[in-house]
């Protein structure tokens, strides 16, 4: 929602005040009931000027919320769609060599002709035929 470059435009408007901003974002999430402290967070973000700042803020919440509870979240580039049991043993595998919990994503990525590239914060694990490939030409030129 901040990254919507309308709700920007009016929030960086000086004709606008936050009070009028706080009720536009709150209205446009539809978010009734909203919590004291996620409120007051939001109302702080828009009397600052620093709504561009949300998406950043929420990255950085999610990364500290997996680092306590010790999970990571794992984006799962394939060729070809994963889903059900075949992506509960993929993820099952992917636990035990990271060695932590994981909260997978599953993106598709025609180019890598077969097999998967994991990403798990920085590490990557990369068992795609496109890397293979690669790898192969690397040897043949060396």
């Amino acid at each position: 929602m901040a990254a919507n470059d309308e709700l920007r435009q009016f929030a960086d408007n000086p004709k606008v005040g936050a009070s009028q901003v706080f009720d536009v974002v709150t209205g446009a999430a539809k978010v009734e009931g909203l919590d004291s402290r996620l409120s007051n967070l939001l109302q702080a973000v828009v009397e600052n000027g620093r709504l561009a700042a949300l998406p950043e803020i929420a990255a950085q919440f999610k990364s500290l919320v997996n680092a306590q509870s010790g999970t990571s979240d794992a984006v799962i580039h394939s060729a070809f769609p994963i889903e059900g049991a075949a992506l509960a043993d993929v993820v099952a595998s992917l636990e035990k060599r990271f060695g932590r919990k994981l909260n997978a994503r599953v993106e598709l990525d025609p180019e890598l002709i077969g097999g998967v590239r994991v990403v798990v914060g920085d590490e990557v694990l990369d068992t795609s035929v496109k890397a293979r490939l690669e790898q192969m030409k690397v040897a043949l030129t060396a």
